[in-house]
């Protein structure tokens, strides 16, 4: 599943080029997880100006109003450049532009495309609202984080794969943090001493940070919108690398599954 550093890979990779573009026309292929909300063809003679990020959502902003929440679901991607081939069976939305044209392809149609009024509409407050705070803005404050582990009495990596707290730290993503941190990711989030806590606090920053500027990661098939794949997941410490030995102490990484996900961890490095 695209988490935040390739849906944040993927939004720099066309907002500063498709921005100011006017829509010319909209096509939609086979039904995605919810319906767009609006008559397609509305949309025509709106201005993109600008393209944001929330959590896993892209943001489109459109003028003269509007806006458009595009999610990738399990397996989406997205496509920006003047000359594309004919839309396959697995492209279901399609923004065509006067800089280009936009396309989500999705093999397994759990994305989204939805329109909303703006971003306080209905809509987009039942999408967006009990998202945490941006990890990478200056709204992860510190002292928030911690008393918000002390609330929870689940297993700290649930409590980040939730989102409620903090938004956007995946599976790998949760799991190398963790591992950075030095904390076991069976451990109940409110038994995380407060300097636990700060070590995880930047750990998530550093982690999600370089996996921006490393392109994301590409488990599968994902791609940014200009074809490029990721390359975070090559230098991972732990994920995926269950038997294999520690990079850091040589002990062998060990798996386990926390409702239906796998994670991992080293026994020797993570022991609280």
């Amino acid at each position: 599943m695209p988490e935040l550093p390739e849906v944040e890979v993927t939004r720099l990779s066309f907002a500063d080029r498709i921005a100011g573009a006017q829509i010319q026309a909209v096509r939609l292929g086979k039904p995605l997880r919810w319906p767009l909300g609006c008559n397609p063809q509305g949309l025509v003679g709106h201005r993109i100006e600008a393209v944001r990020r929330r959590g896993k959502y892209l943001l489109i902003d459109l003028a003269p109003q509007g806006l458009l929440l595009m999610h990738l679901g399990m397996s989406g991607s997205v496509v920006f450049d003047d000359f594309l081939p004919p839309p396959g069976r697995h492209d279901h939305f399609e923004l065509q532009t006067s800089h280009g044209t936009l396309r989500l392809n999705d093999p397994r149609r759990f994305g989204a495309v939805v329109y909303a009024t703006h971003e306080d509409d209905a809509v987009a407050r039942k999408l967006l609202g009990r998202l945490g705070v941006e990890p990478l803005g200056e709204g992860f404050d510190l002292a928030d984080f911690q008393r918000a582990l002390k609330a929870r009495q689940t297993a700290i990596k649930q409590v980040l794969l939730a989102g409620e707290v903090v938004v956007g730290v995946g599976n790998i993503y949760a799991s190398e943090a963790l591992f950075m941190a030095g904390i076991r990711p069976t451990v109940r989030a409110c038994q995380i001493s407060r300097a636990r806590a700060a070590r995880l606090h930047a750990a998530i920053r550093e982690v999600l940070a370089e996996a921006v500027r490393q392109g994301g990661s590409t488990l599968r098939d994902f791609s940014n919108a200009l074809g490029e794949t990721g390359h975070f997941q090559l230098g991972a410490q732990v994920y995926d690398r269950q038997g294999l030995p520690c990079r850091v102490c040589e002990a062998p990484i060990k798996r386990v599954v926390q409702q239906q996900r796998s994670t991992y961890y080293c026994p020797r490095c993570q022991t609280f």
